[in-house]
């Protein structure tokens, strides 16, 4: 399919919004429990929405539950089996979702007794919210992404090669999907956008990352 025959690129930007839902967990049985009834968006926001949140310094671990576990539980060994979790390893949040109950109840097995947290540093269970907008900015041909993408903001960022890989049919970022309309003729540059892990790293290393494959790739 040539150039002429693909749709532009739509560039969309987005904002997290954060919904409370009232489960709130103070010991690993609560955590276990909860985890299991809790809408999916929390699962996803708790890995994913630390990276549209402004931060002042490098977070120590990924994601919320480990965290959590770290500091008011005071559990390194859980917190590190929790930290080490690729959300990208999984076919969908609800395989992940399994994964974590899997892991909490293996912890609780080993343990003699159940640590609780303060009242005052429970885990607060939140749902992320996307809001999506269009940003009216078009890319008509693939070169541009080699200029167009260091302008984006975190939230397209965000948008097009992390939350894109829950809404494309074949779990890949919104630039894959694009690029693969042309057949094989950009086959080399969507490998290398494949090797990008976007998890562990910050919107800004993804961008400066995702900025360098398109310079080098299209000589711009």
């Amino acid at each position: 399919m040539g150039k002429s025959e693909v749709h532009p690129f739509i560039v969309k930007d987005c904002a997290l919004i954060q919904i409370a839902t009232g489960y709130k967990a103070q010991s690993l049985k609560d955590l276990k429990e909860y985890m299991g009834a809790v809408d999916i968006d929390c699962v996803y926001y708790h890995f994913w929405g630390s990276l549209m949140a402004p931060a002042f310094e490098e977070p120590e671990f990924n994601n919320d539950f480990a965290s959590w576990v770290y500091k008011e539980l005071h559990d390194p060994l859980l917190a590190e089996r929790l930290a080490v979790i690729d959300p990208c390893d999984y076919d969908d949040l609800e395989e992940l979702r399994q994964e974590l109950i899997d892991i909490i109840e293996a912890r609780m097995d080993e343990l003699e007794y159940m640590p609780v947290a303060k009242y005052d540093k429970q885990f607060h269970f939140i749902r992320g919210f996307l809001v999506v907008f269009d940003t009216y900015k078009r890319i008509e041909d693939p070169a541009n992404l080699a200029f167009e993408v260091p302008k984006m903001s975190a939230g397209s960022l965000f948008y097009h090669f992390i939350d894109a890989r829950r809404r494309t049919p074949d779990r890949v970022d919104d630039f894959r999907a694009w690029l693969y309309g042309f057949g094989d003729e950009y086959k080399p540059l969507c490998d290398k956008l494949a090797g990008i892990d976007p998890f562990f790293t910050t919107l800004t290393d993804l961008r400066e990352t995702l900025a360098k494959i398109f310079r080098e790739y299209f000589g711009a």
